[in-house]
């Protein structure tokens, strides 16, 4: 066994254990559901450190986590009696070069950082919706965004990235050099070592863009379905949206319009985005302000603050569980049905949240299935969100078998969709970390579908044991 006080002596960085008063820090995380105790977290400096963290581990028979944003709510940036490589303390810069036009980014740093930084060059990447996501789990994940119908997923946007893999190797990743591992790490999470820092591409991006809330009560649901459908024919690489169902914060509705708090505690709220100025936006949604929403928070804003628009309700230190679908359409009937019942469950301790993501996909999918790891399907990502106040055991089961329900609802509507596409987007899978119980038998099969072969050859080059194995992790050929 590896002796701990040589490891720590020799270390760059931090080493946090159960002893030291900042382990409470140390192991937090998004969904306060997802901590767990660490025997040690170790905040690197760099690839130095990683290399010492994995061998240590390795020695020492301790299961490895590594922690970007801390955002996994199924807790693959935890280990409880592990080791975890904490890459957000000294691995969280982004530097700009805007004559190649590419961003270099630590593989601890959060997307404010890089959008914050790239648009001062009045440039942009695809980034997370929701600015204090870790860009390493994003974009090992797959990665969509605002931007995606222009520029794809953010693994679209990876030139290049530095790994350090299960023996130790600190290794370039790109089209050019190690490109079995590129092709890996371009939606195989982490299953294939440490990325310390990502080299993404950059756009030029406008200073301001139109975006923002409409408010819609739950008697306009049907019509908000069809002008959706209907939108969705017809929609172009400048624009995107989101809606959720939902209740208002606290369950008092205190962030709505008195009218709606008044009448409904639930609203539909409709997020939208277009890539230009107000007046352009509001005559391409011209449909959905035909409808009378019932508030209207939608201007122009700086880019920065586009990613912004859902903090306010997914902030840190709730307890959080998060399943991932898939709908090739919206369903009136399929939608209404889980409507209701988030109404039904939903209060001021527990709360039910179904968000739909219209991203276009046509960029997207323009790249080939077997480019990168990434599962690229024709149909949209459905999140079945829920939060609740105290964290116990009682209240994660329950929001799991509520996210099941409202799940079902959802699919039962589909048609045309396989049972692969149903799956959804791999980073909103509750099943992604092992020992779960919706972990399925051979969920990484599944997820990652006709290119698992390919994995399994590509994780028996670079991870051979399998140390790497805290989200869907992937047999060795």
């Amino acid at each position: 066994m590896a002796d701990f006080a040589t490891f720590k002596a020799h270390f760059q960085g931090d080493v946090v254990t159960p002893d030291d008063a900042d382990y409470s820090k140390a192991i937090a995380r998004w969904a306060v559901n997802a901590q767990r105790r660490a025997k040690a977290v170790a905040f690197v400096k760099n690839e130095e450190d990683v290399r010492a963290a994995i061998i240590y581990a390795r020695d020492s028979g301790l299961p490895i986590a590594i922690r970007g944003g801390g955002h996994s709510p199924a807790g693959a940036s935890s280990s409880e009696g592990g080791l975890v490589i904490d890459l957000s303390r000294y691995l969280n810069e982004a530097k700009v070069d805007p004559e190649k036009r590419v961003v270099y980014v630590g593989g601890g740093a959060l997307w404010d950082v890089v959008d914050k930084e790239a648009i001062k060059y009045g440039l942009a990447t695809v980034g997370g919706t929701v600015n204090h996501t870790g860009v390493g789990g994003l974009v090992l994940g797959g990665g969509y965004g605002w931007l995606s119908p222009k520029h794809g997923l953010a693994i679209d946007n990876l030139v290049q990235a530095t790994v350090v893999t299960a023996d130790g190797s600190i290794l370039t990743a790109s089209d050019t050099e190690n490109p079995d591992l590129f092709f890996g790490i371009r939606g195989g999470g982490c299953n294939f070592g440490v990325v310390t820092e990502f080299v993404l591409r950059l756009h030029p991006q406008r200073e301001k863009v139109y975006a923002g809330m409409l408010v819609f009560p739950p008697p306009m649901l049907e019509k908000l379905v069809n002008v959706t459908q209907k939108w969705s024919e017809r929609t172009g690489e400048k624009e995107a949206m989101m809606q959720v169902l939902t209740m208002g914060p606290d369950g008092k509705a205190s962030n709505f319009p008195s009218c709606v708090v008044e009448l409904f505690n639930f609203a539909i709220l409709v997020v939208l985005f277009f890539n230009g100025s107000e007046a352009e936006g509001r005559e391409n949604f011209k449909a959905f302000f035909d409808l009378g929403p019932v508030a209207d928070f939608t201007k122009e804003i700086p880019y920065e603050e586009l990613n912004t628009l859902q903090n306010q309700t997914q902030f840190h230190g709730q307890g959080m569980y998060m399943k991932g679908i898939a709908q090739r359409k919206p369903d009136f009937e399929s939608i209404t049905k889980a409507f209701d019942h988030v109404q039904k469950v939903s209060g001021p301790e527990f709360k039910a949240n179904i968000l739909f993501e219209y991203f276009p996909l046509a960029k997207i999918n323009a790249v080939s299935s077997n480019s990168t790891a990434f599962r690229r399907d024709p149909t949209s990502s459905v999140l079945v969100l829920m939060n609740w106040k105290e964290n116990t055991e009682e209240n994660a089961e329950r929001g799991r078998i509520v996210a099941h329900e409202l799940a079902n609802f959802i699919v039962d509507g589909q048609q045309g969709v396989s049972p692969t596409q149903i799956l959804g987007y791999s980073n909103y899978d509750p099943g992604a970390v092992s020992g779960k119980k919706d972990v399925m038998s051979d969920k990484a099969k599944a997820i990652f579908a006709d290119n698992y072969p390919r994995l399994q050859k590509i994780k028996k080059r670079y991870d051979p044991d399998n140390i790497f194995r805290k989200w869907f992790p992937i047999t060795p050929a």
